[in-house]
């Protein structure tokens, strides 16, 4: 009896914290101070990085670093878990190995910076800027809706489904509605990524993984696909016009609603 409760509780829990994943920003007050001030200054960082070291970076887990001007800063191997940086200014700035997991980044400047190898597993980036971004080779969980990356590069980067942990739900990019014209995705794990209405004008997806994507909308006018797999890929309404090596990807022929795209 007490194990047939203890299970039942624990399938409780998974529920409520899929919930609490999905619902997250419905029940957070953007407009309050917690998620539009700052509680240092751009110099009090700049000390803070000033006294880490390799084996102790600067930590600013949960700090309220919203609207601060960091732009230009080194900022690799700096620990930003849950830190507040809504609307802050960080373009140029290098994150790159930086732990930006559960982080706030909604409207934030990303413009040209670089974030190689960086952590960001549930993070909210809603409309953040990263045109000319690098996030080569990093783990992005993020929810990156309308945000924009133009000219930016997701080279190697994981931005698929953790299909092993998903007891907050599906845990994966979400890029709907996002700017990537001219992305750079060549290699990259976008598989099951929410790319509904995206436009990916004139991107590089060599060999990139798009198993089970959402691509409903997307624009692909002009994408690279050699080698790109579209296993179960879900291409209703897009517009996949002038790609470059469609002959070359992979499993196109297992893609879904290819009846439904758009080629002239």
């Amino acid at each position: 009896m007490k194990r047939s409760i203890g299970i039942a509780a624990l399938g409780l829990a998974l529920v409520a914290m899929t919930a609490t994943a999905q619902d997250m920003m419905r029940h957070v007050d953007l407009s309050s101070p917690d998620m539009v001030t700052a509680e240092l200054t751009r110099a009090e960082v700049e000390a803070a990085l000033a006294a880490a070291t390799t084996a102790t970076p600067a930590d600013f887990t949960g700090k309220r670093l919203s609207g601060l001007d960091l732009s230009g800063l080194n900022l690799s191997g700096a620990i930003f878990r849950a830190a507040k940086l809504n609307k802050t200014k960080l373009a140029g700035a290098k994150l790159d190995r930086a732990i930006l997991d559960q982080a706030w980044l909604l409207e934030a400047d990303l413009t040209g910076a670089s974030l190689r190898g960086a952590n960001l597993f549930a993070s909210q980036m809603a409309r953040a800027r990263l045109d000319g971004a690098d996030l080569s080779g990093a783990r992005v969980a993020a929810d990156l809706t309308g945000a924009s990356l133009v000219g930016a590069s997701i080279a190697d980067a994981n931005l698929g489904a953790d299909m092993r942990n998903q007891s907050m739900g599906l845990m994966r990019a979400v890029l709907k509605s996002a700017n990537l014209e001219r992305l750079n995705a060549r290699g990259a794990d976008l598989s099951r990524v929410d790319l509904e209405f995206a436009v990916l004008k004139g991107g590089d997806l060599t060999g990139a993984s798009l198993k089970g994507a959402q691509l409903g909308g997307a624009d692909l006018t002009g994408v690279t696909v050699i080698d790109t797999d579209f296993d179960s890929a879900d291409l209703a309404s897009v517009r996949l016009i002038a790609p470059i090596g469609l002959d070359r990807a992979r499993n196109f022929d297992k893609t879904r609603n290819r009846d439904r795209l758009t080629r002239q």
